[in-house]
């Protein structure tokens, strides 16, 4: 991932030598247990820990000659520790390092990603809190529908962030699992009891069964939670945008002092930031097809799964990291105009009260078709016309001897719409 879009605590997890410090610890935990075991002689998981050192020049400088990546590490481990370094990887495969290093490495990456997620909920639960009763429009199909407040649009959001939060703790612990059962899976010459002891000192689960690799279904799943997630950043990001525009102008996203916008119209202030969110958004989506093309191996293993994990594994949780943080950002700095929500509220001139107005005649005993076409072809009128709905149906004698004026004057109006927004609110944030 290129460092415009990279936050460190997250690159520093898919660094190289973050990732050979946990083969490193991989390696003598299995250590560890052979020594129970008798396996290999006492001292050489101490020894190994005490002299072993990462030297990620040294390591790909020796691999440039191997060609394989374990080999290589192992033996720039020997040289540090010494003839006793000989003893480590007996019994295992090279996948029981390298799956259950990057199992590791995707825990440690969802715990960071789940840390983001709550921080949006916090931002979206104070920002939905403040803006609860604020009016504005509903839009379906990108066309006034009726009133609802911008708290609502907000509380969606959150509810939306809360089950993305639940779906990614599952797949965090979809991937929680560790393998340490040889060359095809059958512990043949390997010790099922060391894999209970790396597990439990990686703080993973064993796979009940691997091939020689653990099952790629796991990884799937959290690379289409990952998708999911950044499908919910671009549903925000999307809606800021659009209120942004300028015909609509419901919001704005913060713009600093010194902040330019257009290179050639200085009157410009873009919504860059969820513009951005989007272009993520849809990088991280692209990374769930390749993971779930990995699902079918050859037999027992093959290794075409190998290159686009190496690809996808930094990229896709980098992106969403700093795109989480980033969407937290915009949320929190952004800037509501509730006036601009009200005067968009009344552009229209009343037809958006048209469902409660149709309702209402057909409990005065008119048929739901009749209504219907009765309030269509006034609303109709108004906006070919620029007119005011409720001052051209009480020119409608049909209407007026079927509804009474003061009920007239209840149907246009914004309170019936925001009466159960507690109720909502209630079931949201409980």
């Amino acid at each position: 991932m290129i460092s415009r879009y990279s936050r460190k605590e997250l690159t520093s997890i898919w660094s190289e030598e973050n990732k050979y410090k946990i083969w490193l610890n991989v390696e003598i935990a299995a250590a560890q247990a052979m020594e129970k075991l008798g396996y290999i002689p006492k001292g050489v998981s101490a020894t190994v820990k005490k002299k072993g050192r990462i030297n990620v020049k040294r390591i790909h400088a020796i691999e440039s000659k191997v060609k394989h990546d374990v080999i290589a590490f192992l033996s720039s481990i020997t040289e540090k520790a010494g003839i006793k370094a000989r003893y480590l990887h007996q019994g295992m495969t090279s996948s029981d390092v390298l799956d259950t290093s990057f199992n590791m490495q995707l825990v440690q990456s969802g715990k960071i990603l789940l840390k983001d997620i709550n921080h949006i909920l916090n931002v979206l639960k104070k920002q939905a809190k403040k803006y609860k009763l604020t009016p504005c429009i509903g839009r379906s199909h990108g066309i006034h529908a009726e009133p609802l407040t911008f708290g609502l649009k907000l509380a969606s959001f959150y509810e939306e962030f809360k089950r993305n939060k639940k779906r990614l703790e599952i797949a965090i612990n979809e991937v929680s699992t560790c393998a340490i059962s040889g060359s095809v899976g059958t512990f043949a010459n390997i010790n099922p009891n060391v894999e209970k002891h790396v597990a439990k000192k990686l703080s993973l689960k064993v796979e009940p069964i691997s091939t020689q690799i653990i099952p790629r279904d796991r990884h799937a799943f959290y690379f289409s939670v990952l998708g999911i997630i950044a499908g919910s950043v671009e549903r925000v990001a999307t809606e800021i945008r659009h209120l942004q525009r300028t015909e609509v102008y419901e919001l704005q996203e913060y713009f600093s002092k010194k902040q330019k916008g257009s290179s050639a119209m200085p009157h410009k202030k873009n919504p860059i930031l969820s513009e951005n969110l989007t272009g993520l958004s849809r990088m991280v989506r692209s990374y769930v097809v390749p993971a779930l093309e990995n699902i079918a191996l050859w037999h027992e293993r093959d290794i075409s799964h190998s290159s686009v994990e190496r690809n996808i594994g930094p990229d896709a949780n980098i992106t969403l990291d700093f795109a989480l943080v980033r969407l937290s950002e915009v949320l929190k700095n952004m800037i509501v105009y509730p006036k601009k929500m009200a005067t968009n509220l009344n552009i229209t001139k009343g037809i958006i009260f048209s469902q409660e107005l149709m309702l209402e005649l057909t409990k005065s005993g008119l048929s739901r078709e009749k209504s219907y076409r009765i309030v269509q072809s006034h609303a109709k009128k108004c906006l070919s016309q620029n007119l005011n709905l409720f001052e051209v149906v009480i020119k409608d004698n049909l209407i007026t001897n079927k509804i009474p004026l003061n009920k007239l004057k209840k149907i246009f109006n914004y309170s019936s719409h925001f009466k159960n927004v507690n109720l909502i609110f209630s079931r949201v944030f409980k």
